[in-house]
């Protein structure tokens, strides 16, 4: 993707002192949810919706995000929810941020009384401004690939496809892996990264080694763009 490095929203912050923000999703074991720790992720995802084949029940997202240390933060994807469903997730994870990732509306998001990121599938000719200017109270963007049915099916997305003067903090998925998310960053100047297949040794199992690499990828990225500045 030949395209020029996107100009991040500003944090307040040089850009040499900032550091991307790490997401591993869909976590289904114990095991994995150390693993992802250990490796250096700032938050865990665990999938709320029975249509993926990572799903967690709510008491079972609960269990897992009870060994978390601190500051580091679960967060529960929900698509199409009811606000019983979501409702049951918050009461098992009460520090958990929420991630919408179906055809939620902005009412729907914010009636949930938490925060929240919400998904864009980013498909040709879709308005992100557009979309972010109506979800306004999003704390975050998360740009996926826009494939048949919903989540990013592990594809990458042309990221030259995101348009200058998104208003808020992006969060870079979509196909990542430990071979393409040091470009991804660089060239995306992302807030954070999102990954779950790209570092899966089976389908909805984590690979500790690719969690581990992953990570470094991310940090080589971030040192490179502060030798940069």
């Amino acid at each position: 993707m030949d395209c020029p490095p996107r100009r991040p929203p500003s944090t307040g912050y040089p850009e040499s002192a900032r550091r991307t923000r790490i997401k591993v999703c869909g976590l289904t074991r114990e095991a994995d949810v150390d693993a992802a720790v250990d490796a250096g992720a700032d938050a865990v995802g665990f999938v709320l919706w029975t249509g993926s084949a990572r799903a967690v029940g709510a008491a079972r997202a609960g269990t897992l995000s009870r060994r978390l240390p601190p500051f580091v933060t679960p967060v529960l994807l929900f698509v199409n929810a009811t606000p019983a469903e979501v409702g049951a997730g918050v009461a098992e994870v009460p520090h958990a941020l929420l991630q919408f990732h179906g055809d939620e509306t902005p009412a729907q998001c914010d009636a949930a009384g938490r925060p929240y990121l919400r998904a864009a599938r980013m498909a040709p000719g879709f308005d992100l401004l557009d979309f972010a200017a109506r979800f306004g109270n999003a704390r975050a963007l998360l740009l996926d690939a826009h494939v048949e049915g919903y989540g990013g099916g592990g594809k990458v997305f042309d990221w030259c496809s995101i348009p200058p003067g998104v208003p808020c903090p992006v969060v870079l998925s979509g196909g990542l892996n430990p071979a393409n998310v040091t470009d991804g960053v660089l060239r995306v100047r992302p807030w954070a990264v999102d990954v779950s297949s790209g570092v899966e040794s089976a389908r909805g199992i984590k690979d500790a080694a690719l969690m581990r690499r992953f990570c470094l990828a991310v940090r080589e990225a971030d040192e490179r763009l502060a030798a940069a500045t």
